[in-house]
């Protein structure tokens, strides 16, 4: 239903920073749509976090904000099923 995930990396920086916590609703029938962030497994880099840029025929395109963020630029679009949640809320860890 509904899980807690600590952000790693700058993917998505300078939105979701490292430290950061993320709650997905993991409902597999949950809808998805192009500017949604959601948490993934990839097979070579694991598991990440990404905006949706463009869903095609059951293919997902998804970008990082930060430059030089590993995504669908460099490997391709993901499939559906590798989707773990769509997040649906940002905690923010404090600002040193």
């Amino acid at each position: 239903m509904f899980k807690f995930i600590k952000v790693t990396g700058n993917s998505l920086y300078p939105e979701y920073r490292e430290g950061d916590y993320v709650m997905i609703t993991t409902i597999p029938f949950f809808s998805f749509k192009k500017g949604d962030t959601i948490i993934f497994d990839h097979q070579t880099y694991g598991r990440m976090i990404k905006i949706i840029d463009r869903i095609e025929s059951d293919k997902i395109h998804v970008i990082g904000t930060y430059p030089g963020s590993i995504d669908s630029r460099r490997f391709g679009p993901i499939n559906r099923e590798s989707i773990l949640g769509k997040v649906i809320w940002h905690i923010q860890r404090p600002k040193a």
